[in-house]
């Protein structure tokens, strides 16, 4: 058995984001990169520019571009801050969460018959990814307190 788990994960996150990339292009005429800050912005709630460009590793500046062009395609509304200074609250618009929700039932449906192609039960297999994904988060969090 190939014990390089690592560099695997990393290939497979790499492929699937690929796929999802050109599966959005096609389907939605959205990028995954944008899809995934809205799905942020939802997950977060209201949420700043500063928590969204934090939660995708890219910087502010990067992120006021990309907010930019979800407001003006209509999938985000951006709002200065209640409490001043530059700082700008983020929440999805009604196309934005109808958006994330389609695309998000699209992509499990793919991503489970993938899965069950592959033999790998679909419940264990979300069931690690899960607590992999949780050990990770204990992790970082601990190293920052």
């Amino acid at each position: 058995m190939d014990r390089n788990l690592s560099f695997n994960l990393h290939v497979l996150t790499a492929r699937l984001d690929r796929a999802a990339d050109r599966i959005l292009r096609a389907e939605h005429n959205i990028s995954y990169s944008r899809f995934l800050a809205l799905t942020l912005v939802g997950e977060l709630g209201a949420s700043t520019q500063r928590a969204l460009a934090e939660s995708l590793g890219v910087t502010e500046p990067s992120v006021s571009r990309m907010t930019a062009i979800l407001a003006t395609e209509g999938f985000l509304d951006v709002q200065p801050d209640p409490a001043g200074g530059h700082r700008r609250q983020l929440s999805l618009t009604d196309k934005g969460k109808q958006l994330v929700a389609s695309v998000q039932q699209g992509l499990e449906g793919r991503m489970a018959a993938l899965v069950a192609h592959s033999g790998v039960p679909y419940a264990e297999y979300a069931e690690h990814t899960a607590r992999l994904l949780s050990t990770f988060d204990r992790a970082e969090r601990e190293r920052t307190e």
